[in-house]
């Protein structure tokens, strides 16, 4: 099935990627510049792999969602939270409807290359700031590119059901390069080792049992996982 691919750069969607790879016929790869603090530290990762991958790689333009929407994660808003990536401060991250308006475009680009599906990268860890990543959103959205596609675009999601330590795993076991991904939401020359993401990131690779190929610049005691 000849497949577009959502990558950001992040440990996820590089994971999506080779799992697209293997599974299906890729015909792209598209990445959003939507004026994130880490846009410029996620964007050369993705091109990174779509070039060892040999998959033709798009950066698409969404300027508007930094001059207009309300997020600490964009270069508008303010300071990044510690934490751990469930902690309800996380939610000051969110971009409102981030997925919707990524999904909607890249389902445009899918139908225009003649491509069958489009996959993310969302996951069951998302699930508790991110509801653009939860299962219910995804399923409109698959129904919306069903209908509103002449060919009737599939929405594959591998991960919707797994954690990120679940994908590390899968990654590891296809042997992609993690030191070649983004996760800090800071944007600074190094992961920082105490945002969400970081958190997140340095948790899955330990309950992975798996080596770590992240610099952080602090990598002290994670923090403990807040209570559902």
């Amino acid at each position: 099935m000849k497949t577009l691919v959502l990558l950001s750069g992040g440990m996820d969607s590089v994971t999506a990627l080779y799992w697209a790879a293997r599974e299906h016929d890729v015909v792209g790869a598209v990445s959003f510049d939507y004026g994130s603090k880490h846009n410029a530290n996620e964007i050369p990762m993705a091109a990174w792999h779509a070039q060892q991958l040999g998959i033709p790689h798009d950066v698409i333009e969404l300027d508007f969602i930094n001059r207009l929407f309300t997020s600490d994660l964009l270069q508008s808003g303010g300071d990044i939270p510690d934490g751990h990536y469930e902690e309800q401060s996380m939610k000051r991250t969110v971009v409102p409807f981030r997925n919707g308006i990524m999904l909607s475009i890249a389902c445009g680009v899918a139908e225009s290359r003649e491509a069958d599906a489009l996959v993310i990268a969302a996951h069951s860890g998302d699930h508790a700031i991110y509801p653009d990543c939860r299962e219910p959103f995804m399923l409109a959205m698959a129904d919306a590119m069903k209908h509103g596609t002449y060919v009737g675009i599939k929405l594959l999601r591998p991960f919707i059901d797994a954690d990120k330590t679940e994908i590390a795993r899968r990654g590891n076991a296809m042997g992609i390069d993690y030191a070649m991904t983004w996760s800090c939401y800071k944007g600074g020359e190094i992961h920082c080792g105490q945002c969400g993401t970081c958190v997140e990131r340095r948790e899955a690779f330990q309950l992975a049992d798996l080596a770590d190929p992240t610099k952080y610049l602090d990598a002290g005691p994670l923090p403990v996982k807040p209570a559902a």
